[in-house]
């Protein structure tokens, strides 16, 4: 077989298939790069690396941890801050833990706090509302995420001076979009709702029960339109908590919450009823003058602030967000739904994005989904980085200190290291079954021309050849391997770390968005082997088996 290698060929290929060219870098011209596009070429990827399995010890992530240690213990304060606990998980396994002050700062006896010690977590509590809703909706008891309130109250009214009674649902991700009601189950979850912060003429000891709230907001007005703006409310959540118990699960929210939530995480030291064994367990909140902080009843809102917990149950508890965890609470795309920003929220509020129930910020490229809580004596985060399956508590017994994210802080230290970790332990391609029927030539357009073959390990190897690969192109950027996913399916992996974009003679194309694009080979022929394959992700199709090498000639 003869090939007629032309310039001319080489415009056409490039005018016709330029994603495919960007895939199979080969083309790329190296040798007399000007100064502006070394600069470029320096940028180097995949910047937002995937977790893989990593071996302990991490030098990197050692010290990271230990920058973290050092932040955390000098913002103890024997007055404000008396008393900090902190974990971190990775994935299924706690990464680090560490615990600073003492557990009652006027006790000269008192021990420092330990994984075990408990604090009270103030508006962590909202997580579990929002659990309850997403494990009702997964169990099929609540048909949509979007279900209006209306459902399940009847001759529910509250004025809405500010915006339409009814506006476009958001998407379950079950049943359809259609029109409801603005006031939604979702929306009550995640700071869209509209409600006050908190009934009129009450304060968070409120101890009036849910018929009464209902009565107290029939004459009450929304803030905001629902679904419009961002606004915290209290309300929202305990009337959530309180409305799935009563009129779906039929049972009262906190027998419900342990049955399905703390008992399966074996969440032993996280519950609500401040007993005379839990306050011997806990840690001594501490107002900002150094006074301790009385553990008063929240009421009826105690779904929204009540709950305490320890830094173990917590770490539990994120490992299991994170569906990571042994026991399964909810399904991959259950949380997957939980923790994707719902709407992105207006410059004045304290969150870039809102969630179910999150605040959600981003930090170096990745969104970190958290929790804050504060309430007399104490205050507590829960963050998650659901990319890097990377979880990190706070648990403080004082008040949080001015002008210092501790979280945003922390994550500043260990998201590189663990970026740096994951990029050093790479992901190792899988072989398939049997290499045999996918090895051999291959050629698109009879222009650019392929082998694959299999290594030592049997995992294939894809290569170009023939007159157009410049030969002062690194070798690593010659070869790609196919990363075996299923049955005929493979994914293309570039030997990390490689130039984020590339010039192509006067084309510039990003390598970074071509990695781990999809090989589908067509069914075995009656020879056994495959006769080609597509990239539908780089609308490249029919590259076809040749039946050897070709012979070309300039």
């Amino acid at each position: 077989m003869k090939v007629k290698w032309t310039s001319l060929g080489m415009v056409v290929f490039l005018l016709l298939s330029v994603v495919m060219t960007c895939c199979f870098i080969w083309q790329y011209k190296k040798t007399k790069l000007k100064a502006a596009l070394v600069k470029e070429a320096e940028q180097m990827c995949p910047r937002l690396p995937e977790p893989v399995p990593l071996k302990h010890p991490i030098s990197s992530l050692r010290v990271a941890l230990q920058k973290v240690d050092v932040l955390l213990r000098s913002s103890t304060h024997t007055t404000t801050l008396p008393a900090i606990s902190a974990i971190a998980v990775l994935n299924d396994s706690v990464l680090w833990n560490a615990h600073f002050g003492k557990k009652n700062i006027s006790d000269p006896l008192s021990t420092a706090p330990d994984e075990y010690t408990v604090y009270r977590i103030a508006s962590l509590s909202k997580i579990f509302p929002t659990l309850m809703l997403y494990k009702l909706w997964e169990d099929g008891a609540v048909n949509s995420l979007d279900d209006p309130l209306e459902k399940y109250l009847d001759n529910f009214t509250i004025k809405n001076p500010l915006g339409k009674s009814e506006r476009p649902a958001l998407s379950s991700g079950r049943t359809p979009s259609s029109r409801l009601p603005g006031l939604t189950l979702r929306r009550l979850a995640s700071q869209l709702s509209g409600l006050p912060r908190r009934l009129r003429s009450s304060n968070l000891l409120w101890d009036g029960n849910t018929q009464a709230a209902l009565n107290l907001l029939r004459d009450d007005v929304l803030v905001a339109d629902p679904g419009t703006r961002c606004h915290y409310s209290n309300v929202a959540f305990s009337l959530l908590a309180h409305i799935l118990a009563q009129k779906v699960a039929a049972s009262d929210f906190e027998t419900w919450v342990s049955d399905n939530i703390l008992d399966p995480l074996r969440m032993k030291n996280t519950g609500f009823n401040y007993t005379a064994a839990v306050r011997k367990q806990m840690a001594v909140g501490v107002y900002r003058n150094g006074k301790p902080a009385p553990v008063y009843d929240l009421g009826w809102y105690r779904p929204a602030g009540q709950m305490y917990s320890s830094a173990a149950d917590m770490a539990r508890l994120m490992m299991a967000l994170l569906g990571t965890y042994s026991v399964n609470l909810l399904q991959q795309d259950t949380l997957k739904t939980m923790l994707t920003p719902v709407v992105k929220c207006h410059s004045g509020y304290f969150a870039s994005s809102t969630g179910t129930p999150w605040e959600i910020n981003e930090q170096l490229g990745y969104d970190v989904v958290k929790k804050d809580g504060d309430l007399d004596g104490f205050a507590a985060t829960l963050s998650l980085v659901p990319r890097l399956k990377l979880g990190l508590v706070i648990l403080m017994a004082g008040a949080r200190p001015k002008g210092k994210d501790l979280v945003s802080q922390a994550y500043g230290y260990l998201i590189p290291a663990l970026e740096n970790a994951f990029r050093e332990a790479g992901q190792p391609s899988r072989p398939p079954p049997d290499p045999a029927p996918y090895a051999g030539f291959y050629t698109y357009r009879n222009m650019t021309f392929y082998e694959i073959q299999a290594d030592s390990d049997g995992v294939l190897v894809m290569k170009q050849f023939g007159p157009q690969v410049d030969t002062n192109v690194a070798s690593k950027y010659q070869t790609i391997q196919l990363d075996y996913i299923q049955d005929r399916v493979f994914r293309v992996v570039f030997q990390s770390p490689y130039p984020c974009r590339m010039k192509i003679h006067s084309a510039s194309a990003s390598l970074e968005a071509q990695d781990k694009q999809l090989f589908n080979f067509y069914r075995f022929n009656q020879k056994g082997v495959s006769p080609g394959f597509d990239s539908p992700g780089l609308n490249t199709y029919r590259v076809v088996r040749i039946p050897g090498r070709p012979l070309f000639t300039s």
